[in-house]
């Protein structure tokens, strides 16, 4: 059925109730939904050639020669007459019309025809792409070149309509090149190296297509490969043609020799500046080193520009103490003057102060400048403010509220007519303010922060040490007054290097004593704030700034606070509202760095007895632990880990469904590793070893993130702290575990001698302590590591010992991971039948406990049997059903490890095509698990490269992979020097 035209959005119209056809394919037609006989070759043909013409009429001579060409049977015009009474009889009347001795089909709906609407989308696609609109325009493109179902006017005879498919085939690469283009202008350049390579092996002198291809290779960080495309086009063009790569070819070759920055860049049109000067002018003085702040420049002065037209424009910024809202307002309101000739009005509404001004005396004032004599002001503060707007009617005034408490300080300040407008600054958000146009101002960009700070020490010193003044800017957390401070500081000791200052703020403990300077002080602003809290708000500030992480969501903060959630979200706004404390997202909240170190120090000094805190961190503790054991239990039926856990006291989320359960704990994987990193500190007494204990087996539960390698890093950092705490604490149950963690980690990502000595340790431990855990995982992790080293028989040993723990523990599901592992080692002995029936045991247990997850290793442990026994087909089928379960279950590293065996399996089936797409397809996932894994895609990419003719790329990757291989000191060294070392690759 021909897809029909859609808007931009995405709505799908309800087809034409009249005939439909379809060329970019199979030659089709239906009646609404039901589809229709189109009858012989030939008269699919006349269908064909009719359909091309647009409405156009065609004379039966024309019709002849576009089905038989030269050699039109005796009888052509009659048999032309006979196929067009037999298709009007089956379309729509008047559909098929005869006109002028020929004929023409008239549609009445341009979306009767596939063709109409790849051309509509298509021009869509570059309206869209010429106002700017990059995604649009993708979309578009997407869904034209989803219109074609193969080749186009398939199986329809005729010299014409062999024309019009090569023009149709023609224009379809043209619009895949477009969208290509446009996939690299938006970023999308790792994604579409897998793409380029192929279509460049189904078009080799396609030359676009080459470029693009470099281009993609570059941007994600493979210049090496971009200049091997070149050297393998130029190669092929001289060999079949004798030309030369075209001009640009050869420029962008030269340009990523160069490693031009630019190839790596989009250039944006940068947004116009508004301009300046006029009176009353109550406008402070802008400071002469403003820096940054554009978009909230161009944002404001948008606002303020267009005030004539409005009954009058607000704008209120809100944001933390310190982060600029003052210098960014008065800085807009002097470049906005040309915009309000009648003059500016400026006060400082005192709202951190005990006592805020009040609106009664800041309108006497503005009535005073505006002109208006003492005897002529009223006493009331209603009168004042309808004299004030009176005097304001007719004239185009810009006043600056700063620093304003509330919305109700504000209201009876706002002008009330057309053409005046104002500014608020405060750090409540003033969401009470009818039609205001709110800004919440964060704090600056790493590069603006640099750029204030050089302003105010000077170009000199920092271009000598500048990354010790990237160190000052971020222990600043970027906070513009903490920046000015330090500089201010720095600036006025000519014998400090920022070096000295560098190190000054490293201390966390003493970093907010240190940013302070004449009558500036960081802890000064905050305290301000703090001041007007009330107790429990206080109370929940102190607490919150005791957890690590970037950020929190609301139910661990209900469990810091041990108060219900919704009482905790009441103080956690409040907190928002007040600009100590930001709303990240729904449900969760961030504390700014200098804040929480001030929310530490409250604590310190005002959260008393000291056992709070410790019970504060406790709780959390028990929080995470209690829901990841929770979504370890939900994502692993039967999986005996969870009864092996320590006990606790607060108690956590509860899923019932996998999906939100896994989505919890990526969404939670950074304030999670910061919690078991920060239990690590604790290291002596009774608690410390038990909340030690409890953050060992936060990890081993959290072990998904390790797998799914996106927090693989920081997984590991985890596990060396915990390791290192256990070993000091002589912990011999905390560090077997932790050992086995890392143990988990290190196998991951191919470092097979630190894995094997932690699984090694580990199993001593676990003796000694008596602890079932370690004694199964680490024999069966050892067993891992000997399949991969070669060492099949130390490999069957240590996997049948763990099978025999698993059963001992009743550990089905452990028992099916040691049954996979062990097949695998059958396998390289040459016991196929046994490794087979091995796969399928465990698999039978997977399936049996609805186990998704584990299915899906069990299904890619017998795909990677069969592959080694060279039952290609049923390697490939299991490899692609664990594919699309690793891809259900968001597992980017066990993906691209299982695209990696599929390539494997297609280049062995002699399908270079398909192989290098899955091994591109592996590395655009970002997450191989390290790079012997990476390395080892890379090489596998290398051979079916050099089977598609590209011998320099192929070079280049195995070069690459022979550097990895050579630092780790890998077995796959010996292969990738031979690969380079054959006669196809010299």
């Amino acid at each position: 059925m021909p897809h029909q035209r859609t808007d931009p959005e995405g709505a799908h119209p309800a087809p034409p109730a009249g005939s439909r056809f379809s060329v970019l394919g199979p030659i089709r037609a239906w009646r609404g939904t039901e589809p229709l006989a189109s009858g012989s070759p030939q008269q699919r043909a006349l269908l064909a050639a009719l359909l091309l013409r647009d409405g156009r009429t065609a004379t039966a001579p024309e019709l002849i020669d576009a089905i038989w060409g030269e050699d039109p049977p005796p009888q052509a015009l009659a048999t032309i007459r006979t196929y067009a009474s037999r298709l009007r009889k089956i379309l729509d009347p008047g559909t098929l019309v005869s006109e002028s001795g020929g004929y023409a089909i008239r549609l009445g709906d341009p979306a009767g025809l596939d063709l109409g609407v790849a051309r509509s989308l298509a021009a869509d696609a570059e309206a869209a792409r010429g106002s700017g609109d990059r995604s649009m325009a993708r979309t578009l493109l997407g869904r034209a070149l989803d219109l074609w179902e193969g080749e186009p006017l398939a199986g329809v005879p005729g010299p014409h309509a062999e024309t019009e498919r090569t023009r149709l085939a023609e224009w379809r690469l043209q619009l895949l090149e477009t969208r290509l283009d446009l996939d690299l202008e938006v970023g999308s350049h790792a994604e579409a190296v897998s793409e380029l390579t192929a279509l460049t092996a189904a078009h080799p002198l396609r030359e676009r297509l080459r470029e693009l291809l470099m281009l993609a290779l570059y941007r994600s960080g493979r210049q090496a490969e971009a200049l091997a495309v070149y050297a393998d086009t130029r190669r092929l063009l001289a060999d079949e043609l004798g030309v030369d790569p075209r001009p640009e070819l050869a420029a962008l070759q030269q340009r990523i020799l160069r490693a031009d920055t630019e190839l790596a860049q989009t250039a944006e049109a940068a947004p116009a500046a508004a301009p300046a000067p006029v009176r009353p002018a109550q406008l402070p003085a802008t400071v002469p080193d403003f820096t940054g702040r554009a978009a909230f420049v161009d944002e404001l002065s948008e606002v303020l520009a267009h005030a004539e037209g409005q009954v009058m424009a607000v704008s209120a910024l809100a944001g933390i103490g310190g982060v600029g809202k003052t210098t960014l307002a008065v800085h807009v309101a002097h470049a906005a003057r040309p915009h309000f000739p009648d003059g500016q009005l400026y006060v400082d509404l005192q709202g951190t102060e005990a006592r805020p001004a009040e609106p009664v005396a800041v309108l006497g004032a503005f009535l005073r400048a505006l002109g208006t004599p003492d005897t002529a002001i009223p006493d009331s503060a209603a009168e004042r403010a309808a004299l004030y707007r009176s005097t304001l009617d007719g004239r185009r005034v810009l006043v600056l509220l700063d620093n304003a408490r509330d919305a109700a300080q504000v209201r009876p300040l706002l002008p009330g007519t057309a053409g005046c407008a104002a500014l608020v600054t405060s750090r409540v958000r003033m969401a009470g303010l009818a039609g205001a146009h709110l800004v919440d101002l964060d704090v600056m960009s790493p590069d603006e922060a640099l750029q204030l700070f050089t302003r105010i020490v000077g170009e000199e010193r920092v271009r000598a040490e500048r990354q010790a003044a990237l160190d000052v800017v971020g222990a600043c957390g970027f906070l513009p007054l903490a920046i000015r401070i330090a500089a201010s500081r720095l600036a006025a000791r000519r014998t400090w290097t920022v070096s000295v200052l560098a190190a000054k703020l490293a201390d966390e403990r003493r970093r907010l004593d240190e940013l302070q300077a004449g009558d500036l002080a960081v802890k000064a602003t905050f305290e301000l704030g703090y001041g007007q809290l009330e107790r429990a708000q206080q109370r929940a500030f102190r607490l919150l700034g005791l957890a690590d992480g970037p950020d929190i969501s609301l139910a661990a903060a209900a469990a810091v606070l041990d108060l219900p959630e919704h009482t905790a979200e009441d103080l956690l706004e409040a907190l928002v509202d007040c600009s100590l404390l930001e709303s990240a997202a729904p449900g969760r909240y961030r504390f700014h760095d200098l804040v929480r170190l001030y929310a530490r120090a409250c604590a310190e000094r005002d959260e008393q007895p000291a056992a709070e805190r410790d019970a504060a961190l406790s709780r959390l503790l028990d929080f995470y632990l209690a829901t990841a054991a929770g979504v370890y239990a939900l994502e692993r039926p039967g999986d005996r880990l969870v009864a092996h856990l320590a006990k606790t006291s607060y108690p956590g989320l509860e899923f019932t469904d996998r999906h939100p359960a896994l989505d919890w704990l990526y969404t939670e994987a950074n304030p999670l590793l910061a919690c078991v990193r920060q239990a690590v500190a604790r290291t002596d007494g009774a608690a410390a070893a038990d909340q030690l204990r409890r953050a060992v087996d936060l990890l081993w539960a959290a072990k998904d993130l390790m797998e799914s390698g996106a927090n693989s890093k920081q997984y590991e950092s985890a596990a060396v702290s915990l390791r290192e705490a256990a070993q000091a604490s002589g912990d011999p149950h905390a560090e077997g575990r932790a050992r086995t963690t890392l143990t988990s980690v290190h196998l991951v990502v191919g470092r097979f001698a630190e894995a094997d000595e932690e699984a090694r340790q580990a199993t001593l431990l676990a003796r000694a302590a008596g602890d079932p855990l370690p004694s199964c995982w680490a024999p069966n992790d050892r067993g891992i590591i000997a399949l991969s080293e070669g060492r099949h028989a130390d490999g069957e040993r240590y996997l049948l010992e763990a099978i025999r723990n698993f059963r001992a523990d009743g550990n089905n599901v452990g028992e099916a991971s040691a049954l996979c592992n062990l097949s695998r080692i059958q396998a390289a002995l040459g016991r196929l039948p046994s490794a087979i029936e091995l796969a399928e045991q465990g698999i039978a247990i997977y399936d049996r406990m609805g186990l998704t997850l584990r299915l899906a290793n069990g299904r890619y442990a017998l795909g990677t049997v069969l592959l080694q026994g060279g039952r290609l087909r049923e390697a490939l089928d299991q490899l692609t059903e664990a594919l699309s379960l690793f891809h259900d279950n968001r597992q980017p590293l066990w993906e691209g490890i299982t695209h990696y065996r599929l390539a494997e399996t297609h280049l062995a089936a002699g399908r270079a095509t398909l192989a290098a797409s899955h091994a591109e397809q592996a590395i655009a996932l970002r997450v191989m698990g390290g790079e012997w894994r990476r390395a080892c895609v890379v090489m596998v990419l290398g051979r079916a490269l050099c089977r598609m003719g590209q011998i320099d790329r192929a070079r280049a990757c195995w070069m690459d992979a022979k550097v990895v291989f050579e630092q780790l000191g890998s077995a796959e060294l010996a292969e990738v020097r031979a690969l380079l070392a054959s006669e196809v690759a010299a």
